[in-house]
């Protein structure tokens, strides 16, 4: 699957993780995949990866930021291997892509002032010559974020709320004046009622500053709140891809369906406990559909053949032998269908 615009500006090409354990690595687990995924300095958007805890959300969120080494395939910056990038292109690559990570206070040492994890990006890579330069340059960005300097400058970590943390960390990307940001569950350890104004800050990045955000996350309600596209992952596979109202609205896939039946209505009678069956992992059954043994819909073809994507509508794409009428879709095209 290729998410491509014309210049990639990162790009994930047919990447993959495989991790052992036992005796001699004997039991493997597949992490992600074979994915492709192109992020471009054009049109910039916010794609949601929304999937279940062991979808292979955060496996590629690690492997787009150097923090893991893919077992196969390779991720590049501007076309060049991350692994092999020095000198000024590792540079360029640590300044242009940055990460918001899930736990806002992990990230904090305890024994530091918040300030410290503004000014030390500011001094690592250069970004004012002097501390009255640096100090309003964390300032502007502290505000951008809805952040008042005089309340967050001088504490430390446990001073804050959990979305004074959070924001403040966007604040500390932001700095950099990065190109992507890769956002991993942002939200997913703040209060409800901050959810809305860090997935608002998100949002204003983008339309305002024109910085494109990989949102990571398993809830579908919070990807349809704030992005423009959405990729759904199961098992280390994507398995619908499209425009976020065409994937919400208009699902194609049995797995999204159960994403946005799970979508908490109100309703006194409703059951929202699921149970999952004991099912085989990727590596068992690369031949098959990975969906087959949870799907109402299952077809004896979803127990001997892997369905592709393919293409249902100009913005909607669907891995699911329900659509085998329609034409496989090209990883090359898969543009089309989100641009």
């Amino acid at each position: 699957m290729s998410f491509r615009v014309t210049t990639p500006l990162l790009q994930a090409d047919r990447a993959g993780r495989i991790y052992g354990s036992g005796m001699l690595g004997s039991a493997r687990t597949v992490a992600l995949d074979d994915f492709s995924l192109s992020v471009g300095t054009g049109s910039p958007s916010i794609t949601a990866i929304v999937g279940e805890s062991g979808s292979g959300k955060t496996t590629l969120a690690r492997l787009l930021l150097g923090l893991t080494t893919p077992t196969s395939g390779t991720i590049r910056y501007r076309g060049e291997d991350i692994a092999r990038l020095s000198g000024d292109s590792r540079r360029a690559y640590r300044t242009d892509i940055q990460a918001i990570f899930q736990d806002p206070y992990g990230v904090f040492n305890p024994f530091y002032r918040v300030d410290h994890v503004l000014t030390t990006p500011v001094r690592k890579f250069r970004l004012a010559s002097s501390r009255s330069e640096a100090r309003a340059l964390i300032e502007q960005a502290l505000r951008t974020v809805g952040l008042r300097p005089e309340e967050i400058l001088g504490r430390y970590p446990h001073q804050l709320s959990g979305g004074q943390r959070q924001r403040t960390m966007v604040a500390r990307a932001l700095l950099l004046k990065p190109k992507i940001i890769i956002a991993d569950e942002p939200v997913s350890m703040v209060d409800a009622s901050l959810r809305a104004t860090i997935l608002g800050s998100l949002r204003r990045l983008t339309d305002e500053l024109g910085i494109s955000i990989l949102y990571i996350t398993h809830d579908l309600a919070t990807a349809w709140q704030v992005s423009d596209n959405i990729i759904v992952m199961y098992r280390a596979s994507a398995v619908e891809a499209g425009q976020a109202e065409a994937v919400v609205k208009t699902p194609a896939h049995p797995y999204t369906k159960l994403l946005v039946g799970s979508i908490p209505q109100v309703s006194l009678t409703r059951d929202w406990l699921a149970t999952e069956p004991d099912v085989q992992r990727p590596e068992e059954r690369d031949a098959a559909c990975r969906f087959a043994d949870r799907c109402p819909f299952t077809m004896a073809v979803c127990h001997t053949q892997r369905p592709p994507l393919s293409r249902i509508s100009p913005c909607h794409a669907a891995a699911c032998h329900l659509h085998g009428q329609h034409a496989d879709l090209a990883a090359e095209d898969l543009n089309d269908v989100l641009a």
